[in-house]
């Protein structure tokens, strides 16, 4: 035996010996490690099994001979990336307009720190998503987005630093009313000459744009350094020695709470959090979350105080006057976060509900308020100096502007959110506006209905019998008006993933002509370069010219 093998089987005899001993002193830690190694296990043999049965099939080279239509995709990020992966592998050919020189969308601003809220179970944005463990972060991510660029042909088909400023309809439009859809042309001045003409157009911007900095009364006067929450990694953080230091977040969302775990990993001393309004803040629970996505009315019901009382007795427990006292669960976005609370209780972490005052050279002003009390109360509100040696503003971002596309897509009434299906414009359904149109949701930002969205789309083109009509588009959101009144931030401002599949089911169960198309919508099957279409085809517009007579057929 060599000296090398030697010392290798005393290596490993040392450590069999130590792993024996540790679990003789402390069995309850190595079954514990069992558990995680099992659930682990499991976990990746799912992502497996979705892998194999939903993964649609990249497009081979990444060429497509005869394309049923050309879409334009608005947006490279998350969902640009997986809607146009879609739709290569159904045979559409696509075009991605990214205004930023990579892709990855919010993803690519946002601090290596940063990462899922939700676990990635319920975050596959795409079917052929491989995640490492539960919570991957920023950089994971970025992997996954940029590996399915690549898988489904999509670099050539993006076009970086390209910001869109028009979309306009071609003269070859035929009229929705009739069932009918809207051609289109990307950031021309004159519609009858562009050489580029799409079939469809998926907006997918987000809700999330430029970081949004609020000027606070003394700002300027900081003597530290002051860092809106997306640059915790960028140029301005750098060099900022955070070990021993006070930082002061402002701001309460999940920004806030991302801010003070990454100023925590960075060695600071103590963060305290100034947060204007009490938010809920779910564990990183898969089941919790769940069970709690699976409510299907979208709003608060006579029994949703069961979920409450559970998440304040077993997740806040001692911390529980931090919950919300005038705010359903189901009346806005959550925090999902298990670490915030534990901070709190470790006393690292200060949670102050207050209003910020001023700002001042080393320290800020707030006017603390009691629980249940709104922004700017000043009924039983205190005075309070935080000093602070680092100051964060985690107050958010901007949200993006549509305002390239036609107005007339969106008549009074019925802009964002109240959309059909929430995504659909309720003018020309030809132009779809996948995550960039919700305002509050549970269990939805990534998951499967990017996909599902997309086939709807991909469905309607193929098929003119199954298109709607804009009175029928409107109509769905007035009857969702109509169930839903009275819902907090109105009727489509917060949704729950069940209620979204709800929304789904009934697109086809309403329509049963569309029932042909259902494993094809939730699926992802049938539909490939070898489909034979039995209905009046798409005609793929890369020409300048196109004749109109054509369009009137597949309209009638």
């Amino acid at each position: 035996m060599s000296t090398t093998s030697s010392q290798h089987t005393v290596v490993e005899t040392d450590l069999r010996r130590k792993q024996a001993v540790a679990f003789l002193e402390r069995p309850w830690l190595s079954i514990a490690a069992w558990v995680d190694w099992i659930i682990e296990i499991y976990y990746r043999l799912i992502q497996e099994v979705i892998i194999a049965a939903f993964k649609p099939k990249p497009p081979s080279d990444g060429r497509l001979e005869k394309p049923f239509g050309k879409i334009a995709v608005i947006g490279a990020g998350l969902t640009g990336v997986s809607s146009a992966a879609h739709c290569m592998a159904h045979n559409f050919d696509v075009v991605l307009f990214e205004a930023s020189d990579d892709v990855g969308g919010i993803w690519a601003n946002v601090n290596s720190t940063s990462g899922l809220q939700l676990n990635s179970i319920l975050y596959r944005f795409h079917p052929g998503v491989r995640w490492s463990s539960s919570f991957p972060r920023r950089d994971e991510i970025l992997g996954e987005i940029r590996r399915l660029w690549k898988e489904y042909g999509l670099e050539d088909r993006t076009r970086l630093n390209t910001k869109v400023t028009s979309v306009k309809r071609h003269p070859s439009s035929s009229d929705p009313k009739a069932g009918g859809h809207a051609r289109w042309t990307v950031n021309t001045e004159n519609p009858d000459d562009a050489e580029e003409v799409f079939d469809a157009v998926i907006v997918t911007v987000g809700t999330c744009g430029e970081p949004h900095m609020i000027k606070f009364p003394g700002l300027d006067s900081f003597r530290g350094p002051v860092l809106h929450s997306s640059e915790l990694d960028g140029d301005k953080a750098k060099d900022i020695d955070w070990s021993g230091k006070k930082v002061a977040v402002i701001g309460g969302g999940a920004s806030a709470v991302e801010a003070v775990e990454a100023a925590l990993e960075k060695d600071a001393k103590f963060c305290s959090v100034s947060v204007r309004e009490d938010k809920w803040i779910i564990p990183r629970n898969v089941v919790v979350d769940t069970l709690l996505s699976m409510q299907p009315f979208g709003r608060e019901m006579p029994l949703s105080f069961i979920p409450e009382w559970f998440l304040r007795k077993f997740h806040y427990r001692d911390l529980e006057e931090l919950s919300p006292i005038d705010r359903g669960v189901f009346e806005g976005t959550p925090i999902v976060n298990d670490e915030f609370l534990q901070q709190i209780r470790e006393g690292r972490v200060a949670y102050i509900r207050s209003d910020v005052k001023n700002v001042n050279e080393h320290s800020i002003s707030l006017s603390v308020r009691p629980r249940g009390s709104k922004p700017g109360d000043k009924d039983g509100a205190e005075q309070q100096e935080i000093e602070a040696d680092i100051l964060i503003l985690a107050t958010g971002f901007g949200r993006p502007s549509v305002d390239f596309l036609p107005k007339d897509l969106f008549p009074e009434e019925y802009e964002r959110p109240n959309l059909y299906l929430q995504n659909f414009a309720t003018e020309d359904w030809s132009v779809l506006m996948t995550n960039s149109a919700y305002t509050n949701a549970i269990g939805t930002v990534g998951h499967f209905h990017i996909g599902i969205y997309t086939r709807i789309l991909l469905t309607l083109l193929l098929d003119p019998a199954a298109r709607p009509i804009p009175k029928d588009m409107k109509l769905w959101v007035d009857v969702l008006r109509f169930i839903k009144r009275g819902a907090s931030g109105g009727a489509l401002g917060f949704f729950t993933y069940m209620e979204l599949t709800v929304w789904i089911l009934t697109f086809h169960l309403f329509r049963p002509d569309r029932l042909r198309w259902f494993f094809f919508i939730l699926c992802g099957w049938g539909v490939d370069s070898k489909f034979k279409r039995k209905d009046t085809p798409v005609k793929g517009l890369q020409r300048k010219k196109v004749n109109e007579q054509s369009l009137d057929d597949e309209a009638k």
